[in-house]
Formats: C-alpha cells, sequence, structure tokens
C-alpha cells in the first residue's frame, strides 16, 4: 500500500522554532493569564534581534490576536499546515460571514501575501478591484447587496473613511495600529483598519474628537483644533436629555465625517467591512455634553431604505464607555426611531460577539417589562398577550421576540397553546438588572420626523 505525504500526520515535536512557518499551530501562553491556548501563527518578523510571532488564538475573538516572543511558544507539538491550506489540529475555525453597512458578503479566498509592506489604500484598491469583477459577472450570492451606490476608487487618504469589503489575508488579520488618542482617552484598537501608510508604524495616531480627523503628532493636531470650529458632530441634534444628545449624519451630507467615523469604528469592530459609498446610510452619533463640547461615545448607522427592515447595520460604542449602560442605550434609541417610523426592526447579522450580548439582555430586559406589568384581564383571569402585540408595543421584529423567550424558557406548550410562564426567579432578576438601567431613552425628548426615502432624488 503506498501512502503519499499528504496522509501522514502533521503534528510533529519541533525541535527549534527557526522551522515554524505561517500557518502552523501550537499551544501559546496568552498574556495576562495562565492558560496555554492553542493559536495560529499568522506573521513572523525580526526586531532588534529577536524573532516575533504574530499570534491569533483559536476560538477566540480576534481581539485578543498579538505578538509574542520565542519564550511564550510550546513547540513540544506543532500541527503544520497542510498542502491544502488547511489544518491537522482537528480544530477548525468556522468561515466566517462578513458584513458590511450594506449586507452579508461571503469571505473570499486569502491570496498570497508577500512579506513586503503593504499599505491601507494597497489592499482596498485591490478589494476594490475585485469587487468590481464581481460585479461585472454578475452577483453569485442570494444577499449580494443591491443598494450599496456605485463605488469609487480611492482618491488619497481622505477617501480611506468608508470602504469595500477587505479579503481576510494577512495583512488585515493583523492590528496595524499601536494606539489612537481621541480626547482626552488612549485607546489600545483591537483590529484592523485601513489608515494611510503614513499612519501606521506610528506610536499613536491623533484624533480630532469633534471632526474624526487623523493626525500624524499632538503637535498637527492641535493645528487642526485651532482651526477647527466643531464642538460637536456634524447634522442634527434630535435628542437631547441632561448631558446625552444624539446627532443624525447624513452620510451623503457629511461624507468626510462619515467616512472618518468609518475609518475608527473599524478598528472596534471585526465583522463589519467598510465602503467608500456612505450616501446611502444615516449615522446616529450619541454624545456626552461637558463645557469643551460634545464627545462621541458611540454610534450606529442605518440604511436610509431597507428591504429587510434592518434598522440597524453598524452599532458600536467606544471602549472607554463600555460596561456602562451606553450599548442599551444607543440599542433603545434605534428602537425608538423605529417606534416613530411605526415599523419592526432588526439590526443586521451576524452581530459581534458584544453586539449579541447587548441585544439579547436589551430584547429580554424590554419584553420581560411588558409582561410583568400586563394587568389581568378580569378578577381570576391571567393576563393575556400576543406576540404581535409584543412586536407592536416594542418595535422588535417577531423571531428576535420568539427567539428571546425561548432564550429565557419561557414559552410552554400547554392543551394545545403556547403560554408564557413567569418564575419568581426570573422576575427578581429582572428587577434586578433593571434598577442598575439608571439612564434610559425619554420619547418626549426626541425630536424627529421620519422621512420617506423612497425616491433617490431626496438622498
Amino acid at each position: 500500500m503506498k501512502v503519499t505525504m499528504e496522509e501522514i500526520d502533521d503534528s510533529a515535536l519541533c525541535d527549534s522554532v527557526s522551522s515554524l512557518i505561517e500557518g502552523c499551530r501550537l499551544p501559546v501562553h496568552m498574556s495576562g493569564t495562565d492558560d496555554w491556548p492553542l493559536a495560529e501563527l499568522v506573521s513572523l518578523k525580526e526586531e532588534n534581534g529577536k524573532k516575533l510571532y504574530y499570534v491569533h488564538y483559536v476560538d477566540f475573538n480576534k481581539r485578543l490576536d498579538e505578538w509574542v516572543g520565542e519564550e511564550s511558544l510550546d513547540t513540544r507539538k506543532v500541527h503544520f499546515p497542510r498542502r491544502d491550506g488547511g489544518s491537522n489540529t482537528g480544530v477548525s475555525t468556522p468561515k466566517k460571514i462578513h458584513i458590511g453597512a450594506g449586507g452579508p458578503i461571503s469571505r473570499p479566498s486569502s491570496p498570497v501575501f508577500s512579506n513586503e509592506l503593504v499599505n491601507g489604500n494597497a489592499v482596498l484598491a485591490a478589494a476594490l478591484q475585485k469587487r468590481i469583477n464581481r460585479k461585472r459577472k454578475g452577483p453569485t450570492l442570494e444577499n449580494e447587496d443591491s443598494q450599496e451606490g456605485a463605488l469609487q476608487p480611492p482618491q488619497g487618504p481622505r477617501q480611506s473613511g468608508s470602504m469595500v469589503s477587505h479579503n481576510d489575508d494577512v495583512v488585515t488579520r493583523m492590528k496595524n495600529v499601536e494606539m489612537i488618542e481621541l480626547g482626552r482617552h488612549r485607546i489600545k484598537p483591537w483590529y484592523f483598519a485601513p489608515y494611510p501608510q503614513e499612519m501606521i508604524g506610528l506610536p499613536c495616531i491623533y484624533i480630532c474628537e469633534f471632526c474624526l480627523k487623523y493626525c500624524k503628532s499632538r503637535k498637527c493636531l492641535e493645528r487642526h483644533l485651532a482651526k477647527c470650529n466643531l464642538r460637536h458632530p456634524p447634522g442634527n441634534e434630535i435628542y437631547r436629555k441632561g448631558n446625552i444628545s444624539f446627532f443624525e449624519i447624513d452620510g451623503r451630507k457629511n461624507k468626510g465625517y462619515a467616512q472618518n467615523l468609518c475609518l475608527l469604528a473599524k478598528l472596534f469592530l471585526d465583522h463589519k467591512t467598510l465602503y467608500y459609498d456612505t450616501d446611502p446610510f444615516l449615522f446616529y452619533v450619541m454624545t456626552v455634553f461637558d463645557n469643551r463640547g460634545f464627545h462621541i461615545v458611540g454610534y450606529f448607522s442605518k440604511e436610509k431604505e431597507s428591504t429587510q427592515d434592518y434598522n440597524v447595520a453598524c452599532i458600536l460604542t467606544m471602549p472607554p464607555y463600555q460596561r456602562k449602560g451606553y450599548g442599551k442605550l444607543l440599542i433603545e434609541f434605534s428602537y425608538e426611531l423605529s417606534k416613530f417610523e411605526g415599523k419592526t426592526g432588526s439590526p443586521e447579522k451576524p452581530l459581534s460577539d458584544l453586539g449579541l450580548l447587548s441585544y439579547r439582555s436589551y430584547w429580554a430586559h424590554t419584553i420581560l417589562e411588558i409582561l410583568t406589568t400586563l394587568p389581568p384581564v378580569g378578577d381570576n383571569e391571567k393576563p393575556q398577550i400576543t406576540i404581535n402585540e409584543i412586536c407592536e408595543m416594542t418595535s422588535i421584529k417577531k423571531e428576535d421576540v420568539i427567539s428571546t423567550l425561548q432564550n429565557l424558557n419561557l414559552i410552554n406548550y400547554y392543551k394545545g397553546q403556547y403560554i408564557i410562564t413567569l418564575n419568581k426567579e426570573t422576575m427578581e432578576n429582572h428587577h434586578r438588572a433593571m434598577e442598575k438601567r439608571l439612564v434610559r431613552i425619554d420619547p418626549k425628548c426626541l425630536h424627529w420626523t421620519p422621512k420617506d426615502w423612497g425616491k433617490r432624488a431626496k438622498w
């Protein structure tokens, strides 16, 4: 019987790190922990005579990816990549679906990568050309978005803010920005973002927190601030209560700001891609106010016209403001807009891990708030409500209501009909959670009239 090399197990003892190549998988010590999870070598480099390895921890979020030294590698059992590009670890990373401001896009296969440094504009130009070629051949996916508008090629750094989907190659899998300074906050980015090449490699990128223009140095930023007359996002302030405001920005009228916002957000959103064309989208930016101005806390974008009733395309709370209730406030505001429109809505899928947690929590709290306050029908009758009535009251889409009730194990089938059963523990947990939500959206403070975007001329 003839045995080919492909049939031999590629798992082997590795006597030297010099034999490691991109694609190898091995246990790696994760910084800040005592764990040695399985990781994939994404890239290798030499710095000051020391070899460094960029690793992605398998089954962990990419924001944990990092550069490590040889001392962090366990070479006792290394899984070398197969010739077909696969892995013999038995652990496979699921194929992701990237979703952009306009809809789901299948992630193409990784191109061959050279060690030459590739800048963001080159990556985007290549991705744009591939997208144009796909359009010429016709749509290849059922979910290929039809409302992206005409994509324009990059025209210098200003065009790098809202972009086409990028390939999952070695360049875009690696964090390329060390640090950003936004107002009073210094933030370490989580993911790749296609900033211009002259910004890559700097110790810090300085960003104006009002117009979101990026600068190479603090001195450059100070010169910009002396000329920048913005103290709040451009567009209309449609909500204010206390020190919290929401501004509506039209992606066509304020293209520069919208593109810079998308570029900034890409540092913290991996599952979303960016487009050059921001015209079909509205951006809702949440700010907190003090004597210096209106400071960005987070934002969400939505299509002006969504055929699938999406009320959110991208959503992000900036890292300094996370775990403080602002995420739920953004979600609550998006549904408040849907109520004004008289529609049910849902966010574009797939959601990020943090986004999914926030939405599930919001849906659960909102639905339980209704169920726990329902008045009884009669003296001895239990309260009654239909799924459709919950949808009308909350503007949450029907499938999201049903999945939430199922996740909470509240739906039971009894005598030919579905019954929602609330136990004491669920109600107590809900009341405790609601006591922590000190800030809520007040519909009386929303001054906004929905527009009919059916006619393209209104864009």
